[in-house]
Formats: structure tokens, sequence, C-alpha cells
């Protein structure tokens, strides 16, 4: 049997576009060691840390393919207040957009668990082996497995993440420039109600974001170059350090999850592409979380592949990957630019009249309302 698709990495951006192909009627396998777990008896248990900002065009990709979580776990946001170092400040509002959302908060685990319910009523074929060789022709990829068994498909796709297995059998190389921060991550129930507003603070080269959840609690994501201040203090006194740094505007903070911390890197493979191969994903390209729009960029990829490949005979051909390569590089190097050029603006601390200019182009854009709402928009996707 030749698959038409064989996907490596049944995380979020793997199962969804294993859904998308199946949809269309392709033959698709799927690569996952480690399945998730679906059940909602146990999913309720607790609050996962991993959170992401789901755009509204990524929603609607989600419910195309009959995979959006419960709305009872999803907290929709409609305001953000991002705030600079010495007084410069932006909001962003969905009503002055006349739109429902800005964009939705949702647990990993529960938007992988809805995929994979998918996977499952689909009948899609899932291999819980690892992959231990790919060769591959002008016509096919063979992929042998950990077993010494092979398979055969028009096509392999990397969705691996970002220290991607495939990418590194296809010998693609990666420029990766180490923000020297980490991501602190944690859940917090609040005191006073967030209202659907996400926050975001500019402080001493740092980044601390407050993400709504349901039932008044937050998750946070704070980049900093001293992680262990943070991971290492006990739950109270990080919740008192979260709570100062995000000047108490939801009052005292309560701890819900343990903290743990991610490196933080920019990763530009110098290709997406390759012989009866392509990436998509954190294997595809990885960005700094400011703006919230990594797993974005990735559903991206699966939308952009789905329409580009909807109608071919031969899903792996090679101008069907170029195209592909393509139409992604403009809007992911667009954004990993203007996040990259953002972080580098507020960590640079000892340039004379930088922290004026920065923060008063935040109230400048503040105030240019045309401009601030065609920049949520797109960061929205519409």
């Amino acid at each position: 049997m030749i698959y038409d698709t064989l996907i490596i990495g049944g995380g979020l951006v793997g199962a969804a576009a294993a859904v998308a192909l199946k949809q269309q009627q392709r033959k698709v396998a799927l690569l996952e060691i480690r399945p998730p777990e679906t059940d909602e008896t146990r999913l309720l248990q607790g609050w996962d840390a991993r959170i992401y900002a789901i755009s509204p065009a990524n929603r609607q990709l989600l419910q195309s393919l009959n995979a959006w979580p419960d709305e009872s776990r999803i907290q929709a946001v409609t305001r953000m207040d991002v705030r600079g170092d010495q007084g410069g400040r932006i909001e962003f509002s969905a009503a002055e957009i006349r739109a429902e959302r800005l964009t939705s908060i949702a647990e990993n685990r529960w938007l992988l668990a809805a995929l994979w319910r998918q996977i499952r009523a689909l009948d899609i074929p899932v291999i819980n082996q690892a992959a231990a060789g790919i060769e591959s022709d002008i016509e096919t990829a063979t992929l042998t497995l950990a077993d010494g068994s092979s398979l055969c498909s028009r096509l392999i796709i990397g969705a691996d993440g970002a220290n991607s297995w495939l990418r590194s059998q296809a010998g693609i190389a990666v420029r990766e420039d180490a923000y020297g921060h980490h991501g602190v991550v944690a859940n917090f129930h609040c005191e006073r109600d967030h209202q659907g507003v996400a926050y975001q603070w500019f402080k001493n080269g740092e980044v601390l974001a407050y993400l709504p959840l349901p039932d008044r609690k937050i998750s946070i994501v704070w980049s900093t170059a001293e992680p262990a201040k943070l991971t290492e203090l006990p739950p109270d006194e990080l919740a008192a350090a979260v709570t100062a740094q995000g000047e108490g505007v939801l009052g005292k903070l309560s701890p819900l999850s343990p903290a743990f911390a991610f490196n933080l890197i920019l990763r530009r493979p110098e290709t997406t592409v390759g012989q009866r191969i392509l990436l998509m994903g954190d294997a595809a390209h990885t960005i700094h979380p400011l703006a919230g729009q990594g797993v974005n960029l990735g559903f991206g990829d699966v939308e952009a592949f789905a329409d580009i490949s909807r109608k071919a005979a031969d899903i792996g051909a090679h101008q069907i990957l170029q195209r592909y390569h393509r139409s992604r590089l403009e809007p992911v190097r667009t954004m990993q630019l203007g996040c990259n050029s953002l972080f580098k603006l507020f960590g640079e601390e000892h340039l004379p009249g930088l922290p004026w200019l920065r923060n008063s182009g935040l109230n400048l854009v503040n105030n240019l309302n045309g401009l601030k709402n065609r920049l949520v928009r797109q960061a929205m996707g519409l």
C-alpha cells in the first residue's frame, strides 16, 4: 500500500494536518508514540499550563475539522492591554473592529483531545512506533520504523517539533538564534474577575503576559533571562511575584499549577520542503511567544497546504511542495521579524533615549485607530 501522506508527530499541527487531509479523502497515516488523553473525565482534573491563543481564523479552521473544544473550557478575549516600561500603552478591543472576540485562550490538552477524537472517528491509522530512517526518490518516500518494517508514501510531513527528526534526516540546515530567555508558565486563580482581558507588560527587559481562562483563572507566560528566580520559588511566593509584576491589576493571585520553563529560540530552516518531504509547525519555524502566534503559524501551515494540494493528483509533487514553501515564507518571516524586533526594542535598557522612543511609539499607535485596527486584524488572520 502506498499512502498519500505519512505524518510524523501527533501534536496540534500534525493532528490537524491528518484530519484536514483525511477530509479530502487522502490515504493518511499518523506516527505518534504517545497518543494524548481524550477521556473528558480525566481532562477535567486540573488545568493545563500549556495554553494557546487561537486566532479567529484558526478557530474557524478547527471548527471546519469538527475539532473545536467545548466552549466551557475556552476563554474569549475581548480586549488586550499592553503596557511599556515608562508609561507606554496600547489597547486593542474587539468592539472597535466589530468582532465577537480578538482571540480564544485554550488549553493544549483540550485542543489535542478534540483533534484526536476526529482522528479516531475518521479511522486514521495511528502507528505507535518511532521513525528510524527515510529514503526518497522522485516518485515516493519510504519510512523505516523502529521494528524494521517500512511504509511507502507520496509525501512525508514532519510535524515533529522544534528539534525535528525529519528535518535532521533530510539534511535541512536551520539557523538558530537563542533569545537568552526562557518562558516560564503557570496558572493562577484571580482575586478579581479578568473580564476577558489579556494583559502584557514589558519591564526591565522582560515580558509578562496574563492570559485569561474561565472561572477567574489566568495562565501566565513570563519571558526572562533568569527563570530559576521564578521556578525555584515556593508557590505562594511565585504568585506574589507575578502579582507584583502585573501591578496587581487582578488583585491577589493564588497558585493553581507548578511553574515550568522552556528555552526560547528563533529557528529559521533554510527550506521547509525537500524531495517528498514537507515541514510544518515548530519543525518549520519557532518564534518568541510575546505575540502568541506560534501555534497559529502552524495551523496556517496546515490550511495553506490543504488548499494548495486539494486537487493535486500527486500530493508530494515538486511543484506542490514549492508552492507551499513560497506561500508560507512571507507570513512566517514577517511574524518572526515583528516579534524579534519588538523583543529587542524592549530588551535594550542602556541606549539613551530608547525607552522614551519605544513608549512614545506605543502611545502613538494607540491613538491611530486605523493603523491599530489593521495590526490586530492581521494578527487575527482576517
